[in-house]
């Protein structure tokens, strides 16, 4: 156990030294990829360790943003209200949708995950009035001051992003590391025989989605008060397919993973879009090469091969 927790604390105190030695580029996106690594935590405790696959990830997302966004350019709210606001309008959408879905099982959870998520994000565009549709609405610098903290400015955002990475993550550790997040494990692996030993594996499942909810709202409201902007592209199939590919690519179930898989992916995206405007492309190419050679992701074959402490 002290082997696993100095781990990811090297993880956090090293992003932190990256703060000081960062140039501009790269600390600003780093800070991105931190916040949306929260994202892709929040399916991996769904996807992961209890084996749901959701395809509306987003609807959480997407929640969290704009119940923050609107609580601030409508409400007035401060920014802690705020994203307070955004946290549980993720919860009670998340505990809404995640009653109704798991009536389904299989293919069918999917799809029905997908229909919310697509309903709730014609459900924004059809509210333009208020949530401006696909334009969105920029959060102005003055509405993002957080405890005196001016969050528009590229220094305290990182740092706001780092806080919210290094809380997110060890709270995943606890999570799976509690006995309750090794019931997840169990149900992934055999949700019969979990049930037969006694669990409610109905009411275990339903907590995983709120819990993983939850943490995808958080991210969503902080990516919309940190970078200043809402839209509805935030809540379009491509960004619940995002948090999927992050977690494949870094390894699922597993604690890393999806902050490598993350980092990965955007500085992949990120280079090759330097090199040809066919950018996904070459991004696909490699995409498969990794799905070929290392099947459980990154971190997930780093297991594998040796590191098999690694949560």
């Amino acid at each position: 156990m002290s082997r696993v927790l100095a781990l990811h604390l090297g993880l956090v105190a090293l992003l932190l030294a990256m703060h000081f030695v960062l140039p501009a580029y790269h600390h600003g996106n780093l800070a991105r990829v931190m916040v949306l690594a929260c994202y892709a935590i929040g399916f991996n405790i769904l996807f992961g360790y209890t084996g749901l696959l959701s395809l509306g990830h987003a609807l959480f997302f997407a929640a969290g943003m704009y119940g923050m966004g609107l609580a601030i350019t409508q409400l007035g709210a401060a920014p802690a209200p705020a994203l307070l606001a955004g946290l549980i309008a993720g919860l009670v959408v998340a505990g809404i949708t995640g009653a109704l879905a798991l009536r389904t099982v299989g293919v069918a959870f999917m799809i029905v995950t997908l229909m919310f998520a697509q309903a709730g994000y014609l459900t924004i565009l059809y509210f333009g009035d208020i949530t401006h549709g696909d334009e969105g609405f920029v959060i102005q610098p003055a509405q993002r001051v957080l405890w005196g903290l001016d969050l528009s400015d590229p220094s305290w955002r990182y740092l706001a992003a780092w806080a919210l990475f290094s809380a997110c993550l060890i709270a995943s550790l606890a999570l799976v590391r509690h006995p309750f997040g090794r019931t997840l494990t169990a149900i992934r692996e055999n949700e019969e025989r979990a049930r037969l030993l006694g669990y409610d594996v109905a009411l275990r499942k339903w907590v995983a989605v709120v819990i993983s909810g939850g943490i995808s709202a958080l991210s969503g409201a902080a990516y919309g008060l940190l970078f200043g902007y809402a839209g509805a592209s935030f809540a379009s199939v491509q960004y619940s397919i995002f948090p999927l590919l992050w977690v494949l690519l870094g390894g699922a179930g597993t604690v890393l993973g999806p902050f490598i898989g993350t980092l990965f992916m955007f500085y992949l995206i990120d280079l090759t879009s330097g090199i040809t405007t066919a950018y996904m492309l070459l991004a696909g190419v490699v995409l498969v090469l990794l799905t070929l050679f290392a099947p459980q992701g990154l971190v997930g074959e780093v297991r594998r091969r040796g590191w098999g402490w690694l949560p």
